[in-house]
Formats: C-alpha cells, structure tokens, sequence
C-alpha cells in the first residue's frame, strides 16, 4: 500500500535519523554560513550534515554536501560523520529514485556505524531495509529489518524500535504476510501509545485495520481504521484520511460491494477536494471511475476518468506517464469500452429525442390552432410563460452573481474576471467526519442543511455571496461588485452572527445535532468565473483562497481567525486578538489574529 510506504520512511526520518523535520528554509540559511567558509573542524561537519539533510530543492547540491562531509571525516577518522554522509547521500539517491546508489551509500553508512555507534548501525540497517522493500527484495528487506530492530531492542530506544517496526509491518503486509505483519504493527502501535506520539499511535491503528481487512475481519478493519480517521482529524492531517478512505473504497471494491465502495471513495475525493491534496484527488477519481465501470454507469464513470486525467496529469510528469502506457493497457481497454457504450446510448437517446420533438411539434401544431380560436387562452398562457421565465431567472441568480448571470443571458458565456480586494471566508465543523460515521445518512443531509440555510441566510443579510459548499465546508466571498468597498467589514460582521448561531444552537434542546465551527478570512485578489458548460458552478480562485482556507485550518472551535490583510482594513471596527506568526504548510510563517467582537467605537 502507497500510504504505509511513505509513513514507513517518514518514520525511520524522525525517529531514527534526526530529531529535527526537513526544511529548505533551514537550508537557505545555512548556506549563507557555508558561503562564508569560515567554520572548521566539527563545527563544518555538523554544518555539512545538516546541510545536506534540508537541501530538497537542488539536489545536486545535497550531494556534494555530503560528499565534502564524507571527505573530511575520513581525514579525521570521523567515522559518526562518515556515517552521517553516507546516509544522507543515500537518502538523497533515494529522493532521485536511483535505488542502487542509495543502497550503495546505504552499505558504506553501516560500515562506517559498526566503528562508531550502535545506534548508528541499526539505523543503518533499517535503510537498507527500506531500500529492498522499494526494489521488492522482500527476503533482504525483512533480513535487514530484523538485524535492525534486534539492535534498537538490546538499546532501549522505544522511539527507533516503533518507527523500525511498523517499516517491517509494512513489509509483511506487503508480501501477504499478515499474522506477521498483525504482530509488528500491534507491539508499534503500544509503543507509540506509550510515547504519546498520536500520529504514529493513527497509522499504525490504520494498518492494523488494513491487516484485518485483508484477512476478511470487516467488523475489526472498519474499527481500526476509523479509530485511526478520529486522530488524524484532531491533527488535521487530511492526506492520511483520505488514503484510508480509499484503500476501504478498495476493499469493498475487490468484494464486489459496489455502494458502500462508492460511499467510502466519496468520502475520500471530498476530503481531497476540500485540501487540494490533487494526488488523492486523482486516486480517488480513479477509483470511483473503476466502480462506476463495474455498475454499468458507464457515463459517471466517464466523467470521473475525465478528471483523475486531469488531476494525474498536474501531478506526474507525462513521460514517467508514457512509460507506464503497458501497464495501463487493461484500463484503457476498458475506459474505451466504456466510451463505445456511452457512445451507443447516445445513439439511442437522440432517436427517442427525435421522435420525442415530433411528437411535441404535433402538439405545438394543435395548440397553436387552439390558441388562434381562442385569444383568452392566449393570453392564460403567456402569462404561464412569464411566470415561468420569472422562475428561471430566479434560479439563475440563485446560483450565480447578478452581474455573471447577466452575461450568460446576453453572451452564452462569461469570462474570467479578476477583483483586485475581495474577502474569502472558509468555514469547517470540528469533528465532522467522525460524527458523520455515527449518523444515519438522512439526519447528516438534515443536520448539514440546517446549518447552511441559516448561513445562506446571513450571507444575504450582509450582501455576500455564496461561492459553494463541499461536505461540510462553507465558503463565500464579499466584494465581487466594484462598487462594494466594504466587503471586509462585512464578511466578518457575517462570521460573527454564524459563530453566535452555531454557539446558540448548542444550547437548543429542539436541536439534535450540534457542532462547533472554525472559521477563517483573509482578503486579496482573486479571479471569478464559471467553470463547466453542464451543471455549470460559479468559483473563485487564487492565492487568497488559499490563504482564507489556511486560517480556516489554523483556527480553534468556536473562534474566528483571519489574515494580516483583513487584519490590516478592519482593525479600527472590531478588537482582534494578535495570535503570532503561525507555521503554514507550504507557506512558512504567517500572522493571524482572533476577532473577539465589534470596537465599542463603532
């Protein structure tokens, strides 16, 4: 399974290499240090090692960090540094996919750790391991693996031994060795509990889920893997629910239960849309394509397989793709059956659209000659017909903004149109997916819609727009006319009354289901526009987007958290609370602040 490979090197990084996470922030300044080359001695190979550990963007340069590391401490009989480079280097050729010079540097690491330090040497170990297992050499990686983990034992390293040992579960789960793989995820996941690690405590649970699922015990795979989705909730690490979510979608799919594999694959390209995690997002699309082929559907299947194109495509360099073409070729077999059939019901679809319009014609034809005997029911009717284009134009700004609807109506189209100040806000309820598990799927659509009604509400009280909602998200944005300069204000008067209305719905005895909710603003440019020509949506995009969901992300329950730009315009009208500068992923640091209430002021 993709997902443990990636935690089982994620793990031997933590635990067994450095205590510190990679950053290329930490590699820029340290490279400026370098340039200086005023350093020596053992202060120059800690400053090459880490170096070479953070350098992700150019890793060339990795490279030769660690070989000007390995270079000096060999003149020095370093032989931890030699060790130090080594597996560096190794773990960089790994970063390149040339196995066989990772593994190279790899054996080179381990000689070098048997003069140096035990742990050293068994760390070592369990990079070779790793190494075998991606090369499928499952006879060396569980050889190496176990010399691995029989040293980190006789050291009482609790943190190397849990990481060492679901890297080995993952092995033998890998190679169908299950009871095998069961026993090392179990005695992991202990010791992560007792570290009180609560991410490696999730994966191994979500392991020990997949384990069961193979070996056909549902009851046990959906307990522990659901147990697994609740933490990874609370450390909003969306990527591993959804990967979860999926390898279910999966399951079910091998036994031919095509409608809970639908639900759980949902689920998953929900969660993946709402995170813009686009790798799960092409997956998940891959895998309802595939279910949607196996229920006959053979035009949702098509439209799916339409977008896992788009989003693989974005992620995976189309070469690697050409070279996967072989592998593919079942697939593609199959994704081109489908068209033929879809292609053939169109057929048959336009014959009854045919006969259909003939018929509709002859009525035409009748009423008409109705029509002219009768001028009162002419009138009847065109009345009916303004009435219903009444109807229509409703519905058409119910989905779209008055002045995009216009353009539809006059063009066909519309264009992208770009606003230089508009506010974004993300709302999300804490806690939902697990709720979501316990809740018959009639009181969830109830609950969710309740929710948002009163929220549409609120928007249209402060002149907002609703952009969408996906789940359980909500996301509006202010000041898409020119003539709204006060979008800011707005947006977060609007986030004050929904905070206050889920706060008082907690306290309704009438309500059944109650959440709390993290909302987050930021303000900038965007570009709007509608998207699709079928079942068209209304969508905004841009680095502000980005952000307000960001501070969605980074908020608590029941509070608001909102930008340094919104932060910026409204801070002489509300009393906003200075949280810091807040690590983001992918973004660095970030201020935020908490908006408490409106100024007295104002």
């Amino acid at each position: 399974m993709q997902l443990i490979k990636c935690l089982a090197l994620v793990f031997c990084l933590l635990f067994i290499n450095y205590s510190e996470s990679q950053d290329q922030n930490v590699a820029d300044e340290l490279r400026v240090i370098y340039n200086k080359n005023e350093l020596y001695g053992a202060e120059k190979m800690d400053l090459l090692q880490r170096l070479a550990y953070n350098e992700l963007n150019d890793l060339d340069a990795a490279l030769k960090y660690s070989n000007e590391l390995i270079d000096i401490a060999k003149a020095v009989d370093s032989f931890h540094y030699v060790y130090e480079g080594y597996l560096n280097k190794g773990y960089t050729y790994s970063l390149r996919g040339d196995v066989d010079e990772a593994l190279e540097a790899f054996f080179k690491s381990s000689e070098a750790a048997k003069k140096s330090d035990s742990t050293d040497e068994a760390a070592s170990y369990i990079a070779i391991a790793d190494v075998y297992s991606e090369m499928g050499n499952s006879d060396n990686a569980e050889l190496y693996y176990n010399k691995g983990i029989e040293l980190f034992r006789n050291l009482n390293d609790p943190e190397s031994l849990a990481s060492a040992l679901f890297n080995s579960g993952d092995e033998y789960f890998n190679s169908k060795k299950y009871h095998l793989a069961l026993e090392r995820f179990k005695e992991s996941e202990k010791l992560f509990e007792n570290l009180n690690y609560p991410i490696g405590k999730a994966y191994t649970q979500g392991s020990i889920g997949m384990v069961y699922a193979e070996i056909s015990d549902n009851v046990l795979a959906e307990k522990k893997i659901n147990e697994a989705i609740i933490i990874l909730e609370d450390l909003e690490d969306y990527n591993g629910i959804a990967e979860y979510l999926n390898y279910m979608s999966d399951i079910y799919l091998n036994r031919k239960e095509l409608e809970t594999a639908v639900i759980y694959a949902k689920r998953s390209l929900d969660i993946a849309s709402r995170n813009n995690i686009k790798k799960q997002i092409y997956e998940s699309n891959f895998k309802l394509y595939e279910i949607h082929n196996k229920l006959g559907d053979f035009e949702s299947a098509l439209s799916y397989h339409i977008d896992y194109k788009v989003y693989r495509d974005s992620v995976i360099n189309l070469e690697n793709e050409r070279k996967a073409f072989d592998s593919r070729t079942n697939f593609e077999v199959s994704q081109k059956q489908a068209e033929v059939e879809l292609s053939e019901q169109k057929r048959k679809n336009q014959r009854i659209v045919i006969w259909s319009t003939i018929g509709v014609l002859s009525l035409i034809s009748l009423l008409a000659f109705n029509l002219f005997k009768s001028n009162k029911f002419v009138k009847a009717t065109n009345k009916i017909i303004a009435h219903e284009k009444e109807r229509s134009e409703a519905l058409l700004l119910n989905i779209l903004p008055e002045e995009t609807a216009n353009e539809l109506k006059e063009n066909g189209k519309v264009k992208a149109k770009k606003y230089d100040s508009v506010t974004v806000l993300f709302t999300d309820f804490k806690g939902f997916t697990s709720y979501a598990e316990n809740l018959p799927p009639e009181k969830l659509v109830e609950a969710v819609d309740f929710y948002f009604s009163h929220f549409d509400k609120i928007m249209e009280n402060h002149g907002i727009e609703k952009i969408k909602t996906i789940g359980d998200a909500y996301m509006c944005a202010s000041g898409l006319n020119d003539s709204e300069k006060d979008h800011a204000h707005r947006m977060v008067k609007a986030a004050i009354d929904m905070e206050a209305f889920v706060k008082n719905t907690k306290h309704d005895e009438d309500i059944d289901t109650s959440f709390d909710i993290r909302i987050g603003i930021s303000t900038g440019s965007v570009v709007a526009g509608v998207v699709g020509t079928k079942k068209f949506a209304y969508d905004i995009w841009g680095d502000t987007v980005n952000v307000a969901s960001r501070m969605e992300s980074n908020s608590e329950p029941g509070k608001i958290n909102i930008s340094h730009d919104t932060y910026s315009i409204v801070k002489d009208s509300f009393q906003c609370e200075f949280r810091g500068q807040i690590a983001v992923k992918n973004r660095g640091e970030m201020k935020m602040y908490f908006v408490n209430s409106v100024s007295e002021t104002v």
